[in-house]
Parts: structure tokens; sequence; C-alpha cells
């Protein structure tokens, strides 16, 4: 069948199941980094913000402008700015170690605008009890942010991870292997259409295992 459907995928079949691997790789590598990362900036937006528990204008304003302005820059442009730094820091900027820190410079900002989002929705009426009943800093983000904020975090996850494996496509443009380095590679310039289109298969089929994944952990954390 593959043969029949997809003959130049079956002719380079390793390079295929290789590339799915690496495509996977960057996602849960890049995808970790930046859940801490977000958490942390997402943490800081809503502690220092005006009313906050720990308002800060300083601190606020820095993450909140840096945050703006990598969200302003097109991630292709982003890329090719970054291949110095990324060079300097992974000692390569082609691969799928030349790709991690590209994919967490240009997918946190939104992750972590994400998080703010699901962590402002929260209840300030919790938040003021938690300060009357003498609560620290720290058991207000963990105890009342953090616990009572986990199911929209788990779904701005979910909606995250999806948008990641859309950039882990991009990076194949510059060298940067996966599925979107062999949709161009053997797809694009060979003039092979079943070869983009079981790419374009194989990351529809990866968007709706996370999607389903994503909404099961929603729903078990919900009830």
């Amino acid at each position: 069948m593959l043969n029949n459907y997809f003959p130049n995928v079956a002719q380079n079949w390793q390079a295929f199941t290789q590339s799915i691997q690496e495509t996977v790789e960057m996602v849960i590598l890049s995808g970790l980094i930046a859940f801490i990362v977000s958490i942390f900036l997402a943490i800081i937006l809503i502690i220092t913000k005006r009313g906050g528990i720990k308002e800060n204008f300083i601190f606020f304003n820095i993450c909140d402008k840096l945050i703006n302005l990598f969200r302003s820059i097109p991630f292709i442009i982003l890329i090719v700015a970054l291949i110095p730094l990324t060079t300097l820091i992974s000692g390569t900027a082609i691969g799928v170690a030349g790709t991690i820190f590209p994919l967490v410079v240009g997918i946190t900002p939104f992750f972590a605008r994400q998080i703010e989002s699901a962590l402002n929705d929260i209840d300030p009426g919790l938040i003021e009890t938690g300060k009357a009943i003498g609560l620290t800093n720290w058991q207000i983000v963990r105890g009342i942010y953090l616990h009572e904020g986990i199911v929209s975090i788990t779904r701005m996850t979910t909606t995250t991870i999806v948008s990641l494996i859309g950039l882990t496509a991009i990076v194949g443009v510059v060298g940067g292997g996966g599925l979107g380095n062999f949709a161009i590679q053997y797809g694009y310039q060979q003039n092979q259409f079943d070869v983009t289109l079981a790419c374009i298969i194989v990351l529809l089929i990866l968007v709706t295992i996370v999607q389903i994944i994503g909404t099961l952990i929603a729903d078990i954390l919900t009830r």
C-alpha cells in the first residue's frame, strides 16, 4: 500500500522515520523547557502587576515588554537572527540540537501569555482570602494560582504544543531537521507530492494525539 500511494516515501523510509523521531524530540525538549520558563514568567507577571501580591512596576514592565518584543518578530526571521547565539549555545545551528533554542525563544512568549491569561481568570476573592488567613506569597502562588488554574493551564499547554508542532515544521526551512526539512528536501525540491502529503498526514496525526491527550487530562483534572 505504501509503495502504491507513497512510492517516494517508501524509497526514503529510513529518512522519513528519522524525521518523525526528530520532530517528536524537538516538541518534547523545547516544549518542556518552554513550559518551565513560561510558568516562571507568567507568575512574575501575575504577582508584580498593579494590585498583585508583590507589585513591582519595574519587573512587570521589563517582562511585559520583552514578551511583546519577541511575540512581534515573525518566527522565520527570529530563527535567522538567533543563528549566532544558537551556535554559541548549542554548538550548531542545524539539526535537532540547533533547533531547541530558537523553538524555545519562539514559543515561550506565546506560552507565557497563555498561562498568564489562565492565572488572571482566577477569582480575586480567593487571593484576598489567602492573604486574610496569613498565607505567604509562595503559598498563594502554589496553593491558589497554580492549583486553581491547573485545568486552564492544561488546556493552554495543549494549544501551545499544537502551535509548537507547527513551528518545528518551519525550522525545516533552515535545515532544522524533522518533518519540515524532509518535506522540503524530498517533497518540494524534488517535486514529489506524495512526500509532502505524507508529512502533512503525520503532522495531523501528531496534533490529534496531543489534542486528545490534553482534553483527557483536562477532563480528569476538572472532575
